[in-house]
């Protein structure tokens, strides 16, 4: 016999770690004590070697279900002769990384007693158990303890308390562990935030709510992470009432199905679908709508997908048991056009007023606002567009060491990467994990810039990271760039923004070496001072060429071109005819989608691209695909971000089509090529002048961007002998245009890499940031950061 200490990194608290010890350790007779740390947990034994080796092994093997194990080490330490085995008390010890659990669905044991009438937490609107509930979103500090989160105003009462202490209990040690009689309690507002004292049980309050549902109100509805506004998916009044209440025109709603059954019933759902619906992340998955079912059109307009959940939460169970309530909710953000969620209730109900009808709330405070997560499957594997509630904060872990071919002797500094301007995510490491943060929003507005701000500070206390490094968006006029040359930091360091794209998607597969990289998007400030978006690089992670984008067109009016597509099919065609006013004028008299343009206004827009007045030049793909939208007559102007090539992507298919033809002009050293679509601008308005429908010019554009990626990096293969692809950028958000591009490259022996648990879209360019700025460090061999003031 001898001592031996075992340490577990991972998730491994707030999900009924230590009582699984302490039970694994009764079963196999040892002695000693198992506590946790802020970031590991510790035991501490006295046995022999091989009952060690077979105790970790059972550990690996039936570790609690929500517990994710990253590393187990163990060794010799003196004898203890200890005398029985114990659970110890959480310590404080902040070397090592910290791992915190997400907020997790309601599990089944847990429904199972809130539905038992004979059971103490029946119809208990916060119930919650080690394996469910909310985790990231109450949580203060560290350690996970119930005095650092939320639920310290709540005393356990004795019965609570007794399960809280109890190893072999099923909530020993959770932290949120309540019930009627101790923990928070549900509450009314009337629409002016009036708590309705009459309304006192759980019971009345679900009742109430639903009944409210049920004559077509809307509801807003405090949830784990923020606010919701809700009502029936399938009232077609209701839908609409929102959607002016809320200014929101024409942007898909999210909507929660009953159960699996009833999300079946108006979606295609495969068997990869199903698992993430039913997962404990349990996100908002955009499924294909079946042919022939009856839903309200402005649900999602011009939209083959819809976005479903299915409950999370003990208070949507109870909602969706009352009687005649709706199967299908709309549950979408608590928040104004452009800000966060709302997550406290003196804002909620100041900001909601004359949306909400009235407010389902409830005394648990939300510690850190979280919004809804939003995925999707492509070739059975899941891709996350918004990466929130039920991922956050897992890390992301990168052998850092081994992608940059660094000597495993130097340390890893810590790296803030602020992200973007728009769904700003920003990332903290510490060591080779990653912890991006949720989705913070669009940094257009001071409460969005609150939130940033106040979420990295809570990141930063919650892991324990001093940050030795900031890197930032090359972007001079981005709030994440000007919060962070403001920082006193020793080391600033700005990465091109679809750079960081490509090294994102590198990282989250492991990629070292040299890759071609494709970066679609629509907005990024580009290193000759112009807006990139349609971008091929080689290279990696100590630094990528341009080599080759998207000809230059302007765009007239500058932002106002996004917000009114009709302005980039202008440009367009302004190019394809060689700034020939005349000849612009002449085709646009001929096109349905100018007829409610005045002709002053195109002309006054045609002299600013003839003088060049507000019109940055811009080689995005997101602009390119606005204007062939608005040419089409599909969307000349919109109300949400992508709108018009979201609803471009609606008419297409992946039928067979010849692509429109396009020009891949090299330069004299035929180091790089520049992509003209002047003739595909051409090719596309003789299709709308000869009748062709939708479906076909849709299709056929859809093709030729495939097309255009296929052979960019053909010539870039014939000079650099490079095979990889990593594919980055909202662009590739579009499932239609993904499928041939990836099928394409993969028929020319290309190896295409894409995203699965970060986002292509702005979301994961913090990730890219952060990889890039150690590299770029390592580079400078400045690797021994001072430690820094706050």
């Amino acid at each position: 016999m001898t001592g031996y200490r075992i340490i577990i990194t991972g998730i491994v608290q707030g999900v009924g770690f230590r009582p699984f010890i302490f039970n694994l350790a009764e079963r196999f007779g040892m002695k000693g004590w198992v506590g946790n740390t802020d970031s590991n947990v510790i035991i501490e034994i006295d046995s022999d070697f091989q009952k060690v080796v077979d105790f970790i092994n059972e550990i690996k093997k039936s570790a609690p279900v929500l517990s994710r194990i990253k590393s187990i080490e163990y060794k010799d330490i003196v004898y203890q002769g200890f005398k029985n085995f114990e659970i110890r008390h959480s310590q404080k010890n902040s070397k090592g990384p910290v791992f915190i659990s997400p907020d997790v669905a309601t599990c089944c044991d847990c429904l199972r007693e809130m539905k038992d009438k004979s059971d103490r937490r029946y119809r208990y609107p916060f119930i919650n158990c080690t394996n469910c509930g909310p985790r990231f979103t109450i949580i203060k500090n560290i350690p996970y303890d119930r005095d650092n989160t939320t639920m310290k105003y709540f005393e356990m009462c004795e019965n609570c308390r007794q399960e809280y202490t109890k190893p072999s209990d099923r909530r020993y040690h959770t932290q949120p562990v309540s019930c009627h009689e101790c923990g928070p309690h549900l509450s009314i507002a009337d629409e002016t935030g009036k708590i309705m004292r009459e309304i006192q049980s759980s019971r009345e309050c679900i009742t109430f709510t639903a009944d409210l549902v049920k004559k077509g109100n809307i509801v807003a509805v405090k949830g784990i992470g923020g606010y919701h506004l809700a009502c029936d998916g399938l009232n077609k009044k209701a839908v609409d009432r929102l959607r002016t209440r809320k200014h929101r025109d024409d942007k898909p709603f999210a909507v929660m199905a009953k159960d699996l059954r009833t999300a079946e019933k108006y979606c295609k759902i495969n068997y990869v679908e199903k698992n993430i619906l039913t997962s404990t992340a349990s996100p908002i998955v955009l499924l294909e709508k079946k042919d022939g079912v009856i839903l309200p059109e402005s649900l999602a307009h011009l939209n083959r997908y819809l976005g479903v959940m299915l409950p999370y939460t003990p208070v949507h169970h109870l909602l969706f048991e009352e009687k005649g309530f709706p199967e299908l909710l709309v549950m979408t953000s608590g928040n104004l056009s452009n800000e966060p969620i709302f997550y406290k209730d003196e804002e909620a109900v100041e900001g909601l007023q004359g949306i909400a009808d009235a407010y389902l709330t409830n005394n648990r405070e939300i510690y850190i606002r979280t919004d809804d997560s939003v995925t999707r499957v492509f070739n059975a594997k899941e891709y996350i567009i918004r990466r929130a509630r039920g991922h956050v904060p897992n890390p992301v872990s990168i052998n850092v060491h081994e992608l940059l071919d660094m000597d495993k002797t130097i340390e890893i500094p810590s790296v803030l990467a602020c992200g973007g301007e728009l769904k700003n995510v920003f990332c903290l490491n510490k060591g080779k994990n990653f912890y991006l943060s949720h989705h913070i929003g669009d940094l257009e507005n001071e409460s969005t810039n609150i939130a940033f701000r106040n979420g990295i500070e809570h990141f930063k206390r919650l892991f324990d990271i001093s940050p030795q490094l900031i890197a930032y968006d090359l972007h001079p006029n981005y709030y994440s760039s000007q919060y962070a040359l403001k920082q006193r930091y020793v080391e600033k360091v700005s990465i091109q923004h679809h750079k960081a794209h490509i090294a994102s998607c590198m990282a989250e597969n492991k990629l070292k070496g040299d890759v071609i990289g494709v970066s679609f998007d629509g907005t990024g400030y580009g290193e000759d001072g112009n807006i990139w978006g349609g971008e091929f690089f080689t290279g990696g992670y100590y630094g990528f060429r341009r080599a080759g984008h998207l000809a230059y067109v302007m765009m007239p009016g500058s932002d106002s071109a996004v917000r009114h597509p009709w302005r980039m099919a202008l440009s367009y065609l302004y190019a394809s005819v060689q700034g020939v006013p005349d000849k612009v004028m002449e085709i646009t008299n001929k096109l349905p989608a100018f007829m409610d343009r005045s002709k002053e206004e195109i002309i006054f827009t045609i002299k600013m691209l003839e003088k060049r007045i507000n019109s940055p030049f811009t080689s995005s793909m997101g602009r390119f695909f606005d204007a062939v939208s608005a040419l089409l007559g599909i969307k000349t102007n919109i109300s949400y971000e992508g709108q018009a090539a979201i609803e471009l992507e609606y008419y297409a298919d992946l039928s067979c089509t010849d692509p429109y033809l396009f020009d891949i002009e090299k330069t004299v050293f035929e180091e790089s090529f520049t992509i003209n679509t002047g003739c595909t601008i051409k090719q596309i308005v003789d299709d709308i002048l000869a009748g062709k429908g939708l479906g076909y010019i849709s299709s056929r554009f859809h093709t030729t961007i495939a097309h255009i990626v296929l052979e960019g990096c053909l010539n870039i293969r014939s000079r650099k002998g490079l095979k990889n692809v990593v594919l980055s950028g909202g662009v590739f958000q579009n499932i239609t245009l993904l499928k041939m591009t990836v099928d394409s490259l993969e028929k020319q022996g290309f190896k295409v890499f894409i995203h699965s648990e970060v986002p292509s879209n702005d979301g994961g360019i913090s990730l890219g940031q952060s990889i890039m700025a150690i590299a770029q460090m390592i580079k400078k061999r400045q690797v021994d950061f001072p430690a820094l003031e706050d």
